[in-house]
């Protein structure tokens, strides 16, 4: 059994992004992980300010709810980020968010592989190079943490459209699954 975080990055309603990682939480669970499901689109996430005392402390010293995911962060062994496409780059949420686990770099965390989900308007699968690129950065600086897989669910250019794709929702429940 490993301990699942999955984030859902995107803010939209419905967000075809959020449905596939929702499928992959289906199957995450079925295959008997602890899973927990984090969106942030009620999250307060505020831009980090390069102050670096977050490798002394060990949290931010910005008082908002990234704390809070970055404990969540530390106990998981697998992390799931499911992101809309904005210019062939993750969202600016993820993004920030992500510059916000500065704190994870010296500190203490059970990262062993990370997934990345991704929904675009683009059906080609050169638009996640540049999110994939993105995620490797950061991975890169956590010790013993890899990239182990990654959904693309490109051509949607409407909310909710996936929910009509009933070959990539089976493709986001079999990537959980297979955690």
């Amino acid at each position: 059994m490993k301990n699942v975080l999955i984030i859902s990055t995107s803010l939209r309603n419905n967000a075809n992004s959020e449905i596939l990682a929702r499928e992959t939480e289906k199957g995450a669970i079925e295959a008997g992980n602890e899973v927990e499901f984090v969106t942030l689109k009620d999250k307060e996430i505020n831009f980090c300010k390069g102050c670096m005392a977050c490798q002394k402390i060990g949290r931010c010293v910005i008082d908002d709810d990234v704390n809070a995911i970055l404990e969540k962060m530390k106990k998981a062994d697998v992390i799931v980020w499911a992101t809309p496409v904005y210019y062939y780059e993750m969202s600016g949420q993820m993004k920030t968010l992500i510059d916000r686990a500065n704190a994870l770099y010296s500190a203490q965390h059970n990262i062993k592989e990370v997934y990345v989900i991704t929904t675009s308007a683009d059906g080609s699968e050169n638009v996640v190079q540049t999110v994939l690129n993105g995620v490797k950065g950061w991975i890169a600086c956590l010790s013993g943490v890899r990239l182990s897989g990654f959904l693309n669910g490109g051509g949607l250019d409407a909310p909710n459209q996936v929910s009509q794709n009933s070959q990539l929702l089976s493709k986001a429940f079999e990537l959980g699954k297979n955690i």
